[in-house]
Parts: C-alpha cells; sequence; structure tokens
C-alpha cells in the first residue's frame, strides 16, 4: 500500500507541472532559433514548408530535442502544416526524444481534428508511447478528454495495455481524475468498449476498488 502511495504522489507531481511527463512543446527559445522546415512547421507556413520540400529540406531533421518538423507542427496545431509534411514523407509515427507521437501529442492536448487528422493520415493508436511506456488512450484517459479517447477506441486502440506504473486506461481514469463527469463518460465508453474491468494494478486494487476508495459513486455503479 505504501508502494503504491508513494507512486501515485510522484506521478501526480510530475504531472501537475508536466501533463503525461516531459512532454513539452518547443520553448519560445527554441522557436526563434529554429530554421527551414522546423520554423515553417511551428509557424504553420504550408507554402514555405511545399517550396523547402521541393528544394530537398530534410523532412527527417531533429532539433535538440529529437522532434521532427512534423512533431513542432502538431505541438502548434497546425493541421494543413502536419498534412504538407506527411505528404512530403514525414513519418506520422516519428517518436520524438521522449517517445511521444504526434497522436499522443494532440492526445495530451486535447486537440480533437489533430489526432482525427493524424489517425486519418496513418497515426497508429496502438503505438506504445512515452516513458511510462503507454499509449495516446491511457493518456487522454488520465486527463479526462473524452472525445479523443472516443476517437482512439474507434482506432483500435489497445484498452488494456498496462503501462510501466501497471495502470491500464481504466485504472488511469479512476486513480488520476477528479470523479466529475468527463471522467465518468470515459470509464463509460472504455467498459462499453470492452476493457477488462477486472485489470488491478501493481498493489492488486481493481478499478472498483479504487472507485471505492474514492466514493467514486458514478464509477461505482458502471463497475459493479
Amino acid at each position: 500500500m505504501r508502494g503504491l502511495i508513494l507512486t501515485i504522489l510522484v506521478f501526480w507531481s510530475v504531472h501537475m507541472a508536466y501533463p503525461a511527463l516531459a512532454q513539452v512543446a518547443p520553448t519560445t527559445r527554441e522557436a526563434l532559433a529554429y530554421t527551414s522546415l522546423h520554423e515553417a512547421g511551428w509557424s504553420g507556413d504550408v507554402a514555405r514548408i511545399k517550396t523547402l520540400l521541393g528544394e530537398g529540406a530534410d523532412v527527417r531533421a531533429r532539433d535538440k530535442q529529437g522532434r521532427t518538423p512534423l512533431h513542432v507542427a502538431a505541438f502548434a496545431s497546425h493541421d494543413e502544416a502536419v498534412q504538407a509534411l506527411i505528404d512530403g514523407g514525414a513519418d506520422v509515427n516519428a517518436l520524438e526524444e521522449d517517445r511521444y507521437d504526434i497522436v499522443t501529442i494532440a492526445a495530451v492536448a486535447n486537440d480533437v481534428a489533430m489526432v482525427k487528422l493524424a489517425l486519418d493520415l496513418g497515426g497508429d493508436a496502438k503505438a506504445v508511447t512515452s516513458p511510462y511506456d503507454g499509449t495516446a488512450l491511457i493518456a487522454a484517459a488520465h486527463l479526462g478528454h473524452h472525445r479523443v479517447v472516443r476517437l482512439l477506441i474507434k482506432a483500435g486502440a489497445p484498452l488494456d495495455h498496462v503501462n510501466n506504473l501497471q495502470w491500464t486506461a481504466l485504472l488511469e481514469a479512476i486513480i488520476l481524475g477528479d470523479g466529475g463527469a468527463d471522467h465518468q463518460k470515459i470509464v463509460r465508453m472504455l467498459i462499453d468498449a470492452g476493457a477488462d474491468k477486472g485489470i488491478a494494478d501493481g498493489e492488486g486494487r481493481t478499478p472498483l476498488d479504487h472507485a471505492r476508495a474514492r466514493n467514486y459513486r458514478e464509477m461505482i455503479n458502471l463497475l459493479r
């Protein structure tokens, strides 16, 4: 029990500063230093992206944090730039230094349009991402982004993937959620889609156990 509490406290404290640990957009200083496709991706300059690609610019180039122009455009929420970069050969499933792809970047940001676009362009809802060996679905469930969760479930995201904290999307929605309407919707969607309610955490506690411990009555009713 003590181990579980310590794990939650560490995880929660980091998440308050950085949603889905280590996923951070380019800083102002980094953005000002960008050139070529990184600069065009960050600013959403589609015409320049196409010109640069035509001149042979490296669409897979990386900044100091391992971000490609595609990652940068996704962080900046430039849909047309993302489309242009992928049309120009960018790897939609590339991971940056902290192991985030654009699907997970958009999921954490609750950027529904970007999640849909990334999936439509070949993004993998099943990809294992982040330092937690998680998925975009787990990240979205934890953060209460129910519209993103719906898209990811429809795209075939693994419902019962267990990350290296020994949590599934269902467990994270309860353990790290606030018990409110958004997280209730997510719990309901996961259950309706067939998520296994019996998968326990590393301490042997099930989703129902966690819901009861927090007195999340609506979730308790859903999980019974």
